[in-house]
Formats: structure tokens, sequence, C-alpha cells
């Protein structure tokens, strides 16, 4: 941060401070909190030809912040990344107006760039079961194969990040009705515990060569330690291969399916949003999208059109 005047560096440190203590935020957002308004408050600088303190940071323009924007697409930076660093520099700036009160107005008034946003891409019912059968067979190792299932059944049946899933430890065992998780933020939810995932973790279980201890991961790598997202990533790519499912099909697409298949069946809104944890229901509000689109399918295929 050489290109940032100490008084500015100090600001945007107080800030992240801020947001790791009074907002909840993940480290992972807080890191790329940090790397957006660094690199924004670096072209300032260059920009400017001086390093901003404060004073100078108030008085940014349009002019600033336009060029800011064609500089980071000259680069080759997709408008969906640009977005996010938009909102990043926009979610600093109305702090720091705040604290010393200035009018951000040039900053928050600059629109972020139009870009098509990903729907969901869930897997449909019979092509996440076949998934999961053919996950059984990619290890030689009767616990490991146990163990890859019962990850997947739970991000599938339970609607779990994979983050949220190898983090649970050994005192959640055997799984009760429900289960309180941890999400993003610090957010807690209680999500209920399909038969299937106690079923697979209950055979998982009995096959684990390591001891069930209450303050130890639950879900063990070959070696004994935690087991990392990396080998769930991995068996999932194999097993949709001999599938021929496509690249789409991850771990993250089996939650996906879960909030899928649960509006498909009837599923409140409202109650799929807890059952995620999505902060905002427009989170939640994409898989409305996707059922939507699945449907102009069938629509366009079948309608006798004249």
């Amino acid at each position: 941060m050489s290109l940032i005047s100490p008084a500015a560096r100090d600001a945007l440190e107080t800030w992240l401070s801020h947001q790791r203590a009074l907002k909840g935020a993940a480290p992972n957002t807080v890191t790329a909190y940090q790397g957006d308004v660094v690199e924004f408050l670096a072209f300032i600088t260059e920009h400017k030809g001086e390093r901003q303190g404060l004073a100078a940071l108030a008085r940014i323009t349009v002019t600033d912040m336009r060029a800011w924007m064609a500089q980071a697409r000259g680069s080759g930076i997709a408008a969906r990344s640009l977005a996010r660093k938009l909102s990043a520099v926009k979610a600093f700036y109305r702090w720091l107006a705040e604290r010393e009160g200035f009018e951000p107005t040039a900053v928050l008034s600059v629109r972020a760039p139009k870009f098509q946003k990903k729907l969901p891409r869930p897997l449909a019912e019979d092509a996440a079961r076949n998934l999961i059968d053919a996950i059984e067979l990619q290890s030689e190792k009767p616990w490991v194969a146990a163990r890859d299932v019962a990850v997947v059944t739970l991000l599938w049946g339970c609607g779990l990040r994979i983050s949220e899933a190898l983090g649970l430890t050994g005192a959640e065992a055997p799984l009760p009705d429900v289960l309180r998780i941890l999400g993003k933020g610090g957010k807690e939810r209680v999500v209920p515990v399909v038969p299937a995932a106690r079923t697979a973790l209950d055979a998982y279980l009995k096959l684990c060569p390591y001891p069930l201890e209450p303050d130890q991961p639950l879900f063990r790598a070959i070696r004994g330690g935690p087991l990392g997202p990396g080998a769930i990533q991995k068996v999932m790519a194999r097993a949709r291969m001999q599938l021929g499912l496509p690249a789409s099909a991850t771990p993250h697409a089996m939650r996906h399916s879960f909030a899928t298949h649960l509006l498909d069946a009837g599923g409140d809104l409202r109650a799929i949003q807890e059952l995620l944890g999505h902060a905002s229901l427009s989170t939640t509000q994409a898989y409305t999208a996707v059922d939507t689109a699945r449907l102009m399918e069938v629509y366009d295929r079948a309608h006798p059109k004249a």
C-alpha cells in the first residue's frame, strides 16, 4: 500500500476492522474489500499524480470515478468483477463520508456496469441421485467412499455449503434432528437433517479408522487431518465425467439442487431463504428464475405453436 497516504491507509484499516467486528464480515470478504479499495486508491494516486489524503479523497469527482472504471475495463476486468469492486469502494466511501463529514454523492452516484446474472445450475433429482451413486464407486477404500457420499448427501439433503459440511465436528455425531449451522458472516441457522444424511453419516462413522472426538473435524482426510474441499471437488469431477454431466455439477450445485427441489415441491421461498442462510430474499429468488427458465424450456418444446 505504498502508493496510499498514511491517513487513507489508516482509514481503510479502521473500516476493515469495523467490517470484521460490527458487520460480521467473513475473512474472505474482508480480504476482497481490502484488495478492491487499495486498487482504487492506488489508481487515484497515479491519476492525480500524488498520494491522496482524506481531504483530497473527499473531492473525488464523477470524472475520476469514470476514469478508474474505464482503466479497469481496459485492463480486461469483467463487468461482474468491476461491479463488485465498485460496491466495495462505495461501502468504504459511505463510511468515510459519515466519519469525515463530506458529501459522497460523486462516488455513490456512479452506476455499476450491467452484466448478465448467472443463475444457479441445479441438477435434476435423478442426476443428483446418480451422482451420489457414482461417487460411492470412486475410491477403493470403503471408508473414503462412505465419507465422500456422506459429505455430498449433506450438501444436497441439508443445503449446506461445502465449508459448512467440512466444518462439522465430532460433537455433531450422531446427527440430531436439526443442525445449528454457523454460516457466512457468523449468521446462525437451523437446518433439518433428512434421514438419508443421517444414514450416510452413520455408514461413514462405522468405517472411519480415526477416533471420533468432539473437538476434531467430523470428516477426515486420508492421513487423519481435516478433509479439504479439494478432495470432494475432485471426486465429484470424476463422477460427473463418468455420467456425462456438465462441469457445473459441482459441490455447490448440490446446494442449489436442494433449494430448487424444495421449490419444485411447493416449498415457501421465505422458508428456503432461512434454510440456506441467505441474508437477502433476492438471493433466494434466483431459484424462482431457474424454475421459470425450466418451465419456459418445456413450453418451447411442447406448446403446439400455430
